[in-house]
């Protein structure tokens, strides 16, 4: 059996970076790192903007479904990696994945200062990155404020990729990060 870990966090903090490397150097025989924005730029006709109020349907449906694909790669043996911003708010379908398909659910939030926040994110070149200072805050706001216990959460404000890769493998392997 695989496992889910979800690697939440603001714009810029990391998420699609660290998810990469740690999907390709766990030591687990099968893994995939699952970029949850890929979902949203499947939808062509009626996107909302996902930190808008008014994608709350938008957005607890397609995290059901990547929580649903994701339960189903880890069910077939794949440590899944996914990135994305994903709060308590969304862990409804990830614990019913983990518990339909019988796997272990770990939730990491890389969280750094928000000055460095803003700083990573704005500087991106990624094409798409979102980089409004506005919305990188609100969501920094969001995660500090509610992104659970204490446990689950990393401060990367000094940390390279590969150092915050080494922290989550620590946290995975004493059980830090257990969600369900």
């Amino acid at each position: 059996m695989g496992r889910l870990v979800i690697v939440s966090g603001p714009p810029g903090a990391g998420k699609s970076t660290v998810s990469r490397r740690l999907s390709q150097r766990t030591t687990a025989a099968l893994a995939m790192h699952m970029h949850t924005d890929d979902m949203y730029a499947y939808v062509k006709k009626g996107f909302v903007p996902p930190w808008m109020p008014e994608s709350r349907d938008q957005n607890v449906t397609l995290m059901n479904a990547v929580a649903a694909s994701a339960g189903i790669c880890a069910r077939g043996g794949y440590e899944v990696f996914i990135d994305g911003i994903v709060g308590p708010w969304f862990f409804a379908p990830w614990i019913e994945a983990a518990r339909t398909h019988e796997v272990e659910l770990h939730y990491v939030v890389l969280l750094p200062d928000e000055p460095t926040t803003v700083s990573r994110a704005t500087g991106r070149t990624v094409p798409d990155a979102m980089r409004d200072v506005g919305v990188v805050r609100q969501m920094w706001q969001a995660l500090q404020s509610e992104a659970g216990e204490a446990r689950h959460r990393i401060d990367t404000t000094g940390q390279s990729p590969d150092q915050t890769a080494e922290a989550i493998f620590a946290g995975l392997r004493d059980g830090r990060f257990r969600l369900a």
